[in-house]
């Protein structure tokens, strides 16, 4: 695994040899969705909230391309280590790590963001109600982007704040704009 672009691309990233429950983002679709974000978004001026954190990999490069304040959601605790060790080892300042469920965080989530990233298992059975507590719960600032990955199986079209999908073989990202 390795940071695509930025101060810090290219630098390589070593998860846990036994990750069961995680699967971090390929290179090939994670390098076509900052593709995307950088096509449409000033980096460097975002406020992130990263949900089902897993490695990390989608806040490292959103930090290595400018972003400055960055919010990580993972509940094993296994990789929320990983994830706090490898942003000490990263130097990235105004990184907070929080080790809890996603949907019990969003429900009592304070702030709002400009780019929500959500990377669930693919067998998350509720992950349709990704996108309706995030509308519902506004936690989107004006123009703000959730981007939601899944597979192809799932299609969320039809829901609220829906804009266009993404495909990168077995990866698909669903992008939500707050307009």
């Amino acid at each position: 695994m390795r940071i695509i672009s930025g101060i810090l691309g290219g630098r390589k990233i070593y998860p846990p040899a036994k990750m069961l429950k995680t699967r971090p983002t390929t290179d090939i679709a994670k390098e076509g969705l900052f593709n995307i974000l950088e096509n449409n978004l000033d980096i460097s001026s975002l406020k992130t909230l990263d949900l089902f954190g897993g490695t990390g990999c989608i806040s490292y490069e959103l930090a290595s391309r400018g972003s400055a304040d960055l919010t990580i959601v993972e509940k094993d605790p296994v990789m929320f280590e990983f994830i706090k060790k490898t942003a000490g080892l990263l130097q990235l300042p105004n990184f907070k790590v929080l080790k809890m469920d996603v949907f019990k965080y969003l429900d009592q989530c304070p702030e709002t963001f400009d780019l929500i990233f959500a990377g669930p298992p693919y067998a998350l059975t509720s992950i349709n109600e990704l996108p309706k507590k995030i509308t519902e719960l506004k936690l989107l600032n004006s123009k703000g982007w959730f981007v939601l990955e899944h597979t192809p199986a799932n299609n969320f079209k039809d829901f609220p704040l829906y804009k266009t999908q993404r495909n990168y073989g077995t990866t698909v990202f669903s992008i939500f704009i707050n307009n």
